[in-house]
């Protein structure tokens, strides 16, 4: 239960793509707060009891439900939603999966992997991967976003500019996020939970993890916003520092192709360092390491660092 919260959008008010002639799930007062009962990103079509044979029954329509939408009294296009992202109550499973086709490395790895996890849902003390890795968790929601104005479903995957699946870690508990509105009544939907995820989400998937989400939900007439925007409450890396980091470089005049070259680098380096086999290298990369931009103007070519924490393998 949530003792602060306005209203309460279950699980099965969920939707798998953006379309503004959905029915509201709610229509709420600006200034409510909302208790988001989140499903995983396979909509529970992965279990605690779930074996790598399952990705591939997976079905693919029903990837990412986020719960909603929303209808925002008062809002109207060029205004934006202030969404204070409250808490998150985190279940004790989780799951990351290598799926064929997908994620920044797909050609490198084909086949299917798939790492279920079990956590401490209430110290969120680090989760164990394997026999020596362990990763700080830090729970969030991949998905925010209002309806586009174009009319029609569209896919939830790629994140727009009214939000959506943007995936960014630091959209934790106390940061503060601005989306802009399309549509009358914005129709904002929330899903996609993670449990922990690296700047970048490389593999394709995070710890994805059921959990309750709390949001308060505010209105800003006549903002006019081009894109998402979002502060924080504090510092956003101290939490894997401890340690120090490992890094790996791409260069050249590509910054896809040298984030992939920084990527494949931490595969090798992880590997060769740990012992783990180069897809778990792969998935540990995605849930908690960082893709950075290091330099962008020494044209022809650009530095791109992947920052993997040594704290994982203390």
């Amino acid at each position: 239960m949530c003792s602060i919260c306005n209203y309460t959008i279950h699980a099965a008010q969920h939707h798998f793509g953006w379309d503004n002639s959905l029915e509201p799930a709610e229509t709420v007062a600006p200034g409510s707060t909302v208790l988001f009962k989140c499903q995983d990103a396979s909509a529970g079509q992965i279990t605690r009891t779930s074996t790598v044979e399952d990705i591939a029954k997976m079905d693919p329509a029903k990837a990412n439900p986020v719960n909603g939408p929303i209808y925002v009294a008062d809002a109207e296009p060029g205004d934006a939603l202030k969404i204070t992202i409250e808490s998150f109550a985190p279940s004790v499973f989780g799951w990351t999966a290598n799926i064929p086709g997908f994620g920044l490395l797909a050609d490198q790895f084909p086949d299917t992997a798939l790492h279920i996890w079990n956590y401490d849902s209430v110290g969120l003390r680090p989760a164990l991967y394997g026999q020596h890795a362990q990763v700080p968790l830090k729970p969030f929601a991949g998905t925010i976003g209002n309806a586009p104005a174009e009319r029609g479903k569209h896919s939830i995957i790629p994140p727009r500019r009214v939000g959506g699946n943007m995936d960014i870690r630091d959209l934790a508990a106390g940061s503060v996020l601005y989306l802009p509105v399309e549509v009358s009544g914005a129709l904002l939907s929330v899903g996609d939970t993670h449990a922990a995820q690296g700047d970048g989400e490389v593999c394709g998937t995070a710890i994805e993890s059921p959990m309750d989400a709390v949001m308060t939900i505010d209105l800003i007439k006549g903002a006019n916003l081009k894109m998402p925007r979002f502060s924080t409450p504090g510092p956003v890396t101290n939490h894997l520092d401890s340690k120090g980091y490992e890094v790996t470089t791409g260069i050249g005049p590509d910054l896809m192709a040298a984030a992939r070259d920084a990527v494949s680098g931490m595969v090798d380096l992880i590997s060769a360092q740990h012992g783990v086999s180069a897809v778990d290298a792969y998935m540990l990369a995605s849930v908690c390491g960082d893709l950075r931009i290091s330099e962008i103007v020494d044209a022809p070519n650009w530095v791109i660092s992947f920052y993997f924490p040594r704290v994982v393998f203390d």
